[in-house]
């Protein structure tokens, strides 16, 4: 309770200042309480949402597009304020120059000007833009990105080997069949030798991926489909009514991946065999940083794997490879994670330039990074949860080429 009532004091006080922007552009009192009912009413319906509703802890589309909608109306008043509080810094300092230099006024505040809160509403529409673009196209504007990577000690039956990965379906989030079956044919269209998911195949809850098991069904590689469970597939974020059923809907989980003709890794390895020679493929379960599930056990999958052997590893959350993973001993030569969904939120220009705030809680957040030769890709994520859309981070299909690195002599 205390930090709603946080919340609220601190949402009033921004709506101060974004109510003064409207005030100073239109003195119609009609537009004036259309903006507060619409203000006041989104914050009604985000708390009542949030604070449980009518769908207790499930993380729906309706929830979601509430807490988009409303993302949407906030984040441009963060922008109004850079404006509005620097034009108060300025009109206090008039008024008080005004006051020391024994003005007959004496402490004069000057009105807003207009010109300033016109464009403080200009800046603030360009956020407002984006993510309400972001929830309208921005969640299915499915991108393939296609990386080629190089290693010495690759078998050479396995130079110019494909991988696709996909992460991070949240299948309860999806609401529109038609793009989603599109994003399907995408990954199927890179013709790879192999396809692997590297977790969160739900939201929360098994039952959220009937609707769409036909369609990833139709997954197909020469190798297989192989996956890896992520934090959300446990259901540890919604109220069980028992353990048990906790229990019932991971087994569940399981049992559908089976049913789709994937192969699920729980902390074990596979052997992938071309002519004669072998790769390694590791799966664990989800391991993250901080207060995210340790269920991943690197030991139990490595079982009988040598530190010669290459080594694909498939791990959730990218602070895996941060933490334990990118230094080990037996050389992890390629790991594959999700999980970040480059926070679905950035600027991004490819080949130049990246950024999104999730850099700055994850050391490996979207794409390709490399240590002592050892490669990590953080994949951006098929789906989205939360904020139901995405704004300069796009969903993402990774096609990635192994090769024999060739020594020039």
């Amino acid at each position: 309770m205390l930090r709603w009532i946080i919340f609220i004091a601190i949402y009033f006080l921004i709506e101060i200042y974004a109510f003064q922007a409207i005030r100073t552009l239109t003195k119609n009192p009609w537009v004036q309480w259309i903006y507060f009912i619409i203000s006041a009413g989104l914050l009604a319906f985000f708390i009542y949402q949030l604070t449980g509703g009518v769908h207790g802890r499930q993380m729906t589309p309706v929830r979601m597009y509430t807490f988009g909608v409303f993302l949407a109306f906030f984040v441009p008043k963060l922008f109004l304020i850079i404006f509005m509080f620097g034009e108060d810094i300025i009109r206090f300092g008039v008024g008080l120059f005004s006051k020391l230099a024994g003005s007959d006024q004496g402490f004069y505040l000057p009105s807003r000007r207009r010109f300033v809160s016109t464009l403080a509403l200009g800046v603030a529409a360009i956020p407002f833009a984006s993510l309400l673009y972001g929830m309208y196209r921005g969640k299915y504007n499915y991108k393939v990105l296609k990386y080629a990577l190089e290693f010495d000690d690759l078998p050479e039956a396995f130079d110019g080997y494909t991988i696709t990965q996909i992460s991070d379906v949240h299948s309860g989030s999806f609401d529109n069949e038609k793009k989603v079956a599109y994003g399907i044919e995408l990954i199927n269209e890179q013709k790879s030798d192999l396809i692997l998911f590297t977790g969160d195949l739900v939201n929360n809850m098994a039952d959220e991926m009937l609707p769409w098991k036909a369609h990833f069904s139709k997954l197909s590689a020469s190798d297989g489909v192989f996956s890896v469970l992520g934090n959300h597939d446990y259901g540890d974020y919604v109220e069980w009514p028992s353990e048990a059923a906790k229990e019932q809907n991971l087994q569940q989980l399981k049992d559908l991946q089976k049913e789709m003709g994937w192969q699920l890794l729980l902390n074990e390895h596979v052997s992938i065999s071309k002519n004669d020679e072998e790769i390694k493929l590791i799966g664990v379960e989800n391991w993250g940083a901080g207060g995210f599930k340790k269920a991943g056990d690197l030991e139990k999958a490595c079982e009988g794997v040598s530190t010669t052997d290459f080594k694909i590893l498939m791990s959730h959350d990218p602070s895996h490879w941060t933490e334990q993973v990118k230094e080990d001993d037996r050389n992890f030569h390629l790991t594959l994670s999700g999980h970040t969904h480059g926070m679905q939120f950035g600027v991004e220009i490819p080949g130049w330039f990246k950024w999104s705030p999730v850099k700055y809680r994850y050391e490996t957040w979207a794409g390709i990074y490399e240590n002592i030769g050892r490669f990590i890709n953080v994949n951006r994520g098929f789906g989205f949860i939360g904020y139901p859309g995405r704004v300069g981070i796009w969903p993402e299909v990774t096609v990635i080429q192994l090769k024999k690195r060739r020594n020039d002599t």
